[in-house]
């Protein structure tokens, strides 16, 4: 065989395999441009009530917000919420609620696995890792705080008669396995 026969041969070769490789990946191209354009529509139709709490910039837009949020007909303190997670990738809407008592303040958070149940401290010290909470509480109790810093509002938590010394605590109920 000679050299250019041989070289011939391997161009072929690669255009070949190129070729079955661009065959077989398009699919997988082509599914994130229509995922981009569904997430793209989804946030073109957010909620009318729809309050932002927060935006952060990470290799991209992320926001979070809180809209639909209702009062239970039987206990004054319980507020149950909808809560909009969007980010450059996904979009998540998971429907939460809070008990606004004044001596028990709590959020209620679930997932596949378990039921968290976050105690609170209205007023207390605010971190990043219970950011998150004190932004989404304020919210659902006070409306008219919504996207407020939630470390800034602990005169306002002694006005309404929180004692801002309140232990913060999570419990973690786990689900039975499926």
């Amino acid at each position: 065989m000679s050299l250019s026969s041989y070289l011939m041969r391997t161009a072929y070769c690669m255009t070949s395999l190129s070729l079955l490789a661009i065959s077989v990946l398009q699919p997988c191209l082509a599914e994130p441009s229509l995922r981009e354009k569904v997430l793209e529509q989804m946030r073109a139709s957010r909620p009318a009530d729809l309050v932002v709490l927060e935006t952060r910039e990470l290799g991209g837009t992320s926001l979070l917000g809180i809209f639909a949020i209702q009062l239970d007909s039987t206990d004054p303190d319980l507020r149950q919420y909808k809560l909009w997670r969007e980010s450059p990738e996904n979009l998540i809407i998971p429907t939460e609620s809070v008990s606004c008592s004044r001596t028990d303040p709590m959020r209620v958070t679930r997932d596949q696995n378990a039921i968290y149940l976050q105690r609170l401290n209205p007023g207390g010290l605010v971190t990043s890792a219970n950011r998150e909470n004190h932004l989404v509480w304020w919210a659902a109790c006070e409306p008219e705080l919504a996207g407020e810093d939630p470390s800034a509002l602990t005169e306002k938590a002694k006005a309404l008669g929180f004692s801002t010394l309140q232990k913060e605590s999570q419990e973690i109920l786990r689900l039975p396995s499926q």
